[in-house]
């Protein structure tokens, strides 16, 4: 088969390897589209915990399911289904509650085994989830839309009326069009490229200028405020904007080094929450559900579908200025 690999920290090849052969309780997965995660970069890099080269990255990815190893049961050869990246221990406080995402030997496809960016993948049976007849690139954004709902849940949505995202890249919108299918309607993005807040508009949310005065109008006066940048300059600015009662999330991977200020004070007398969340926690299934509620148009949120020679040109080199997703694409 042939695979993008991070032979070690800093560099990116595309290679041959031979097929995988899945064992008891796995599948063999014929990758059909795999998106490029920020994390992927981190990873290459070194900055994303624990070392674990050589590696095929990618963990958002779906597929065909190409064959079954002993035990198999519930799954065929031909199934449509897209893969929960996330490996838990099962035995530790965070899996005992649930919380495999927090899992403190937590691995994942694409980062500390071999991941989507190849012609096949070999995963445990109960990481795949059926996709129906969603199109595979569609379907490939399930682990990301899994992030943002994880990050929702922990703000709890229901009691947001007002929304401010900071960002407006392929997560951010992800995090709006999530909020939109949980009955919020009056949603921001905020961003300096005007092509992406073109786009925002495109998808029925509103825009607004980073530094606008549009913006500043809205200092403490929303319910939820989310920074999907990682700039922490930005990250630092989210108490701002959050009305009185009201909750933020760092979604954004800031540097491991940034430091924010928090003013305790504020904190206290405005009864401001505030929260970061990590990953996606078995909740594939809650994603392909928002977005099939939201619609096909989510698919464009997609902007580049590439061979596996050019997403490894970009990892290498950098994402094309204006990208949002990017994928490698088998059809």
């Amino acid at each position: 088969m042939q695979a993008i690999t991070y032979p070690e920290r800093g560099r990116v090849s595309r290679t041959a390897l031979p097929d995988p052969t899945p064992g008891p309780g796995e599948v063999l997965v014929r990758v059909m589209a795999s998106g490029i995660c920020h994390t992927d970069l981190e990873i290459l890099h070194g900055n994303y915990g624990a070392d674990a080269f050589p590696v095929i990255p990618g963990h958002e990815f779906a597929g065909i399911v190409g064959g079954l190893g002993a035990g198999v049961t519930g799954l065929a050869e031909g199934d449509r289904v897209v893969v929960d990246p996330n490996l838990g221990c099962g035995a530790c406080p965070a899996c005992a509650r649930g919380w495999a995402h927090l899992c403190t030997a937590l691995g994942a496809y694409g980062v500390t085994r071999p991941g989507g960016f190849a012609d096949l993948c070999v995963v445990r049976a109960a990481a795949v989830h059926p996709i129906g007849d969603m199109p595979f690139a569609m379907a490939a954004l399930a682990e990301p839309m899994g992030c943002v709902l994880n990050g929702i849940d922990a703000v709890d949505p229901q009691v947001t009326e007002t929304a401010l995202i900071f960002g407006a890249g392929a997560i951010g919108l992800l995090m709006a069009i999530a909020l939109r299918t949980r009955g919020i309607d009056r949603i921001a993005l905020v961003d300096l490229d005007a092509a992406r807040l073109e786009l925002a508009r495109g998808f029925g949310f509103e825009a607004l200028a980073a530094g606008s005065a549009v913006l500043e109008d809205r200092r403490q006066a929303i319910d939820f405020v989310a920074d999907a940048t990682g700039v922490p300059e930005v990250a630092g600015t989210l108490t701002r904007y959050i009305a009185n009662g009201g909750r933020g999330l760092y979604f954004g991977v800031c540097p491991q080094p940034a430091r924010i200020e928090i003013a305790p004070f504020e904190m206290f007398r405005r009864q401001i929450t505030l929260a970061g969340t990590h990953s996606l926690n078995h909740n594939i299934p809650q994603a392909l559900q928002a977005m099939s509620d939201f619609g096909p148009d989510i698919a464009g949120l997609v902007s580049h579908r590439l061979d596996l020679d050019g997403v490894a040109r970009i990892m290498a080199e950098g994402a094309p200025k204006g990208s949002l997703k990017i994928q490698a694409r088998w059809a």
